[in-house]
């Protein structure tokens, strides 16, 4: 699907801007480290707490029943922005909008645990 293309690539890019652009608007995120937020404000916050970052696609998991329902399985090799590499493995449940043209919710699935304490003093 033509959005999750440009989704993870905007998230490779650390573009703040095509990725609050790939939702529809009103569109959130639900992020274990960041709350429910919209995704106008998640990506501009995750990106000021990173350096450059790199994703790399496992699997893309469609909802036989329901075309806008789908999980996006990949690899996020996350750097915190003071340089401490923080990767994990993460599926991203995702509603897209009737159309199937922008993402409307997105629930980011993956274990913070190994993470958690790196996370933390890198944005403090």
């Amino acid at each position: 699907m033509e959005i999750l293309d440009e989704y993870l690539a905007a998230l490779d890019a650390g573009s703040a801007e095509r990725s609050v652009a790939c939702f529809a608007p009103g569109g959130e995120v639900v992020s274990p480290l960041y709350g429910t937020v919209p995704a106008a404000r998640f990506y501009p916050t995750l990106f000021a707490d990173s350096a450059p970052s790199r994703t790399t696609l496992q699997r893309l998991y469609v909802d036989p029943d329901d075309p806008r329902e789908v999980a996006l399985a990949f690899r996020y090799d996350w750097v915190l922005r003071d340089g401490t590499p923080a990767p994990f493995d993460v599926v991203d449940l995702i509603t897209l909008t009737h159309d199937r043209s922008r993402i409307a919710r997105l629930v980011i699935c993956y274990d913070t645990a190994p993470l958690a304490s790196a996370w933390s003093r890198a944005r403090h």
